[in-house]
């Protein structure tokens, strides 16, 4: 009698022992079978609320299991709120990336440049973004003294859901203020320019003026030449700037002759701020121009451009590449 209560001791344990085994494979192997690419946890949630909610969702079969294994591991089952991504991972996976907080990145990029207004734009876009209503907020936040134009490094910053804007782009303008000043100390000597802010407004122009890397220099060179001579500027980009949404994206003689701050055929120097958000690149152009006897450039319409030393060499350009290819089209 007592061999028989014995073995039947054994053998319950035995299944009992199968049976455990078998749940806790299936809880460290089950996936979550999630139908979304992102899943948010508020603040406050509790591991058996987000549980109950994964049941009922059907990404998970049953809550229980998991639920008694919380009891094991309590500190483990401690959530953070966030946004994750938790597609192809496995249930405890899933869990142990919100407990450690790996929340989703999110990427804005400031393209070299964008002006202030087309990043406030793509930042009023941008998903689990927190943006101001309008610009003049998003100024007041940042706490600049001058105009934030030019003042944001173009480049990739990522962020968290819910992140604030002006957070974002004072890191861009570390960046930023970081280059400059590295920029402006190892700038040329007999540069014209005055301040590294003077630096930043004219890498600016030279953004706006070429696509083409290995011209940036050159065309830096003519400015400051230009500069040096007390010639103007006469550079179409700014004039498109003073404009704002009043240029429709054919600029005129008449645009020319209209006077705006920024009119560099208009007005002397520099204009009074960045026309845009320069590349790194641009602005050790603009500390570090190469030396040429040229004073005018001419696009050639395949993104680069025919340099000039002198004004008749420049008409002749101008009849070559501007006027020849107006007639041709």
């Amino acid at each position: 009698m007592i061999k028989r209560i014995l073995l039947t001791v054994v053998f319950s344990l035995l299944i009992i022992g199968g049976f455990l085994v078998y749940q806790l494979d299936t809880i460290h192997n089950e996936p979550i079978n999630i139908d979304t690419d992102l899943y948010e946890v508020e603040a406050g949630v509790g591991f058996n609320r987000l549980c109950n909610d994964w049941q009922k969702r059907g990404y998970i079969r049953s809550c229980l299991k998991y639920q008694i294994y919380s009891k094991f591991l309590p500190r483990q089952f401690q959530l953070k709120a966030g946004v994750y991504e938790l597609r192809g991972l496995r249930v405890l996976e899933a869990i142990a990336k919100i407990h450690r907080g790996e929340q989703k990145q999110f990427a804005f990029t400031i393209i070299a440049g964008e002006t202030f207004d087309d990043v406030f734009r793509k930042l009023a876009k941008s998903p689990y973004l927190t943006v101001p209503e309008d610009k003049q907020q998003l100024q007041t936040a940042l706490k600049m003294d001058t105009s934030p134009e030019g003042w944001f490094l173009p480049e990739t910053y990522h962020y968290e859901a819910y992140s604030n804007a002006a957070s974002l782009l004072m890191r861009a303008n570390l960046k930023m203020q970081k280059v400059l000043a590295q920029a402006w100390q190892q700038r040329v000597s007999q540069l014209p320019l005055e301040s590294p802010y003077q630096a930043l407004i004219l890498a600016s122009i030279i953004e706006k003026e070429t696509g083409y890397a290995p011209e940036r220099n050159t065309i830096a060179s003519v400015f400051v030449n230009r500069l040096n001579k007390k010639m103007r500027l006469q550079t179409d980009p700014t004039v498109i700037y003073g404009l704002g949404e009043t240029f429709d994206g054919d600029i005129k003689r008449s645009h020319l002759k209209q006077y705006t701050p920024y009119n560099t055929y208009r007005i002397k120097g520099l204009p009074p701020t960045p026309i845009a958000m320069p590349s790194a690149d641009a602005i050790y152009a603009a500390t570090q121009p190469a030396e040429t006897p040229f004073y005018y450039f001419v696009s050639k319409g395949d993104g680069q451009h025919q340099f000039s030393k002198s004004l008749r060499e420049h008409n002749q350009a101008v009849q070559k590449y501007i006027l020849k290819r107006n007639n041709d089209s």
